[in-house]
């Protein structure tokens, strides 16, 4: 899987329609190689970035229960939960920025530690990455979240 490239194959293109159909989606699998095709298979509709999408994409290789998006009890919605109990937070620029302001005037930067507590309260392992992580430095990123694993923290 790694390595592979994705190839579309040259035609003439219509635009695609805003919210892809069943229809759309079998047009583009006729139109891209077998490395597409498990791109195609593998997306979701949940992703709030792009950056998420990536981290997912990276992470497959190893078979792990990735849920994106979950609710949890006392935390709020997390990017993805990996097992039981292990949280990933992938942030963008705006998050990381000490002037980016929740609407109600508090810090983006708080708001994360805050929950971030809450979440070690209820027995969670939070990991937060930020876009230079996930793009530039996947290796330490990847190391992280295979430790924590390693070490089992991602089950109850």
């Amino acid at each position: 899987m790694p390595g592979r490239r994705v190839v579309l194959r040259r035609s003439r293109v219509r635009p695609a329609p805003a919210a892809p159909t069943k229809a759309a989606l079998a047009w583009l699998r006729s139109q891209t190689n077998d490395a597409g095709r498990d791109a195609i298979a593998f997306a979701r509709s949940n992703s709030d970035s792009g950056l998420e999408s990536l981290l997912r994409w990276r992470l497959r290789r190893y078979g792990l229960s990735v849920r994106t998006q979950v609710e949890i009890a006392g935390v709020g919605r997390v990017d993805f939960l990996v097992g039981e109990r292990l949280l990933l937070e992938v942030d963008g620029r705006a998050n990381h920025d000490e002037s980016a302001l929740h609407p109600d005037g508090t810090s983006l930067r708080h708001k994360d530690l805050v929950r971030d507590a809450n979440a070690a309260a209820w027995d969670y392992v939070t990991l937060r990455f930020d876009y230079a992580m996930v793009v530039h430095d996947w290796d330490l990123v990847e190391r992280a979240i295979l430790a924590q694993i390693a070490a089992s923290r991602h089950l109850r």
